[in-house]
């Protein structure tokens, strides 16, 4: 999955993972693709002796502690304007030195995308982008041996205009606390935004999805006259349910600091909460068989796999244009997705006390057989709550594109291993797409979304 990086490939007028040789070779010239903190060029690999193994690690480091960035190998630059080509070897036996040296010498080791861009004239050789996200585990240390004389045994590079500075231990020091303070104001925002959400669900009593995402780096949506006209205009069009083709929301209402959608007549349907930061919470209800497996009485109620991963797919990808659209945030966020039998089963929920409510029925996760139309015991256990939480590239999953598939996927195995699944079967991990696995309900949706964003093999 590959990270963005929107100022560079506004530059280069395609995305990272499909930039092409004669769109980095038309840059030569161009003043405003000279060197800057997010964008570095070296004409050729960094040499495998002590300098060049300092040497990348430092330049890698450098852009994970700031605000991210691309190297890119392969291309001179005269006063940091990028000036003429020279393609560079592309073969594994570099990328391997390479990951080496990263791995061995920045602590913690610096993530990063390598991405070959061919020459098409020249099998073998082009150009070698080093994609580096803004890291939320800075500072990142250069640990290998100094060339020259320095009394710091850990070095912390970060870029500084066009240029490297080293941080002092001051801000050393505040970039540790940012790192550890940031992680937890990550968690318990997750936690409010989802707490806000149940607490207006809480009335319900039939199983939900309940989606949460936070951006690693908040953003902004101004709300005032003018843009909640557009707002409302826009989330009216809103087509959540990919494939189906029909709008889903009635005009959205202002609440505090957020956008709260519902639904179209439907007070039991899906009810979303978009705020200000770039944080957003989905409920959707889920389409459940029942089983009365001792008598008259409904004591088991179940969902198909492909019910849920639908609606995550569904999910997921309006959260996250959420974050991307109005809040103009971008990078990674946080995503926790929750199966809940009953609203009164959600942690969030777990100290109000619900006197009233009938009994929870037994919740599962299966199939139904295509020959009988019974449930497919494939469970093999009830779980009234299950959860799965991972961290998201923003723009991927808002561009339909296998991003979103992997996000997805992700997700999906975790919260059906709660009912003893191993994987979920519909989606890979590598973003496969298997339509023909989905329920009936909306396997027909899926594949002609597919379709049309390209994601069928």
């Amino acid at each position: 999955m590959v990270m963005r990086l929107r100022r560079l490939e506004s530059l280069l007028g395609r995305r990272l993972d499909d930039v092409d040789y004669s769109s980095i070779a038309d840059l030569v010239g161009n003043a405003d693709a000279a060197e800057g903190e997010d964008l570095d060029y070296k004409q050729a690999h960094y040499s495998a002796d002590d300098k060049g193994r300092e040497e990348l690690a430092k330049d890698i480091a450098s852009l994970a502690n700031h605000t991210g960035g691309l190297l890119l190998l392969g291309m001179a630059e005269d006063k940091g304007v990028p000036s003429k080509v020279f393609d560079i070897d592309l073969d594994d036996r570099h990328l391997r030195h390479i990951r080496q040296v990263i791995a061995n010498n920045t602590a913690p080791p610096v993530p990063y995308e390598a991405i070959r861009v061919p020459n098409p004239g020249a099998p073998g050789t082009g150009f070698l982008m080093l994609a580096v996200p803004r890291s939320p585990y800075g500072p990142h240390a250069v640990t290998a041996p100094p060339t020259k004389p320095s009394k710091d045994t850990l070095r912390y590079p970060r870029r500084g205009g066009s240029k490297t500075e080293w941080l002092t231990e001051t801000d050393v020091a505040t970039a540790y606390r940012a790192r550890y303070t940031a992680a937890a104001e990550r968690d318990q925002r997750l936690a409010d935004v989802e707490k806000d959400l149940v607490d207006a669900l809480s009335d319900r009593i039939t199983p939900h999805l309940i989606v949460t995402l936070v951006p690693e780096s908040p953003g902004d949506m101004v709300i005032d006259s003018s843009r909640f006209a557009r707002y409302q205009e826009e989330l009216q069009r809103t087509e959540l349910h990919l494939g189906r083709r029909h709008r889903t929301f009635t005009r959205p209402a202002v609440g505090p600091r957020r956008l709260i959608v519902r639904e179209a007549g439907d007070d039991r349907g899906a009810r979303a909460e978009l705020h200000r930061d770039g944080s957003a919470a989905i409920g959707l209800v889920l389409h459940i068989h029942q089983s009365r497996l001792g008598g008259s009485e409904v004591d088991l109620q179940f969902a198909e796999p492909g019910e849920v991963v639908y609606q995550l797919l569904c999910a997921l990808r309006f959260l996250a244009s959420h974050a991307c659209d109005r809040a103009a945030t971008s990078g990674t966020a946080i995503v926790k997705a929750a199966l809940v039998a009953d609203m009164a089963d959600h942690p969030a929920r777990a100290a109000v006390p619900a006197f009233d409510r009938p009994h929870t029925i037994s919740f599962r996760v299966d199939p139904l057989d295509p020959g009988s139309w019974q449930r497919a015991k494939l469970s093999t256990q009830d779980s009234e709550y299950a959860h799965a939480q991972a961290a998201v590239i923003l723009d991927d999953v808002a561009d339909h594109g296998r991003g979103l598939l992997e996000a997805a996927a992700t997700l999906a195995d975790e919260l059906l291993q709660a009912f003893g699944y191993p994987e979920n079967g519909l989606i890979t991990r590598a973003g496969e797409l298997h339509p023909d696995k989905f329920s009936p309900r909306n396997s027909g949706a899926v594949g002609l979304w597919a379709r049309q964003q390209g994601l069928l093999a």
